[in-house]
């Protein structure tokens, strides 16, 4: 069994005063890292995802363009690549062999497994090359990129645990919705209580 770690879009614009900030994002950076920290040999790997967008047009679709956002499938300009509100929240301190992996470039991208790594290589791909069996899921927003992270690694196979007290989401009831959505696909919900020190 080769565990890995699973942190997604802890960024500028979905924690509070970002574009898209969500209510406990800075708080969930904050966690993540102290999660890290006290469990530095717990995961085989470490993976970290960010939306990166195209400044230009409207990125399949996700960018209102012309139009107000109707905030299901279309948003407000947010995650721009290197721009601030791209990059990863200060709370965030990870591990230097954080493999990092953007997605939406170009298209709407929730799922890390839209998304590729530095060489290029598709984030599944990349599991497998790894042998990584099993996964923690971690990040922003609950309801959204969590959720289709989540359902896409159970996709590939993975052996999916969701962190409940590492997430935070858009609405409570959307929130409380994609994590049963989960749960009855086949994913263990629990605390980051479960992680034990290598």
């Amino acid at each position: 069994m080769t565990r890995a770690l699973i942190i997604i879009d802890v960024q500028n614009d979905f924690t509070e005063g970002g574009a898209l900030g969500v209510a406990g994002g800075a708080a969930v950076a904050e966690a993540i890292s102290a999660l890290l920290t006290a469990h530095p040999h717990s995961y085989e790997h470490v993976y970290a995802s960010r939306d990166w967008h195209d400044a230009e047009g409207g990125n399949g679709g996700h960018f209102a363009v012309d139009a107000e956002p109707d905030y299901v499938d279309t948003w407000p300009v947010h995650c721009v690549a290197d721009t601030p509100g791209a990059e990863y929240h200060p709370a965030l301190h990870l591990p230097e062999t954080t493999v990092h992996i953007l997605k939406g470039q170009g298209q709407p991208g929730y799922s890390i497994f839209d998304g590729v790594d530095a060489s290029g290589q598709k984030f599944g791909e990349l599991l497998i090359a790894d042998g990584v069996t099993d996964v923690d899921v971690v990040g922003l927003a609950t309801d959204y990129c969590v959720r289709a992270s989540g359902l896409d690694a159970l996709d590939h196979g993975q052996h999916v645990r969701v962190f409940t007290d590492l997430v935070a989401g858009v609405a409570p009831e959307s929130s409380e919705k994609a994590l049963a959505e989960l749960a009855h696909a086949g994913a263990v919900l629990a605390t980051s209580e479960l992680v034990e020190q290598a």
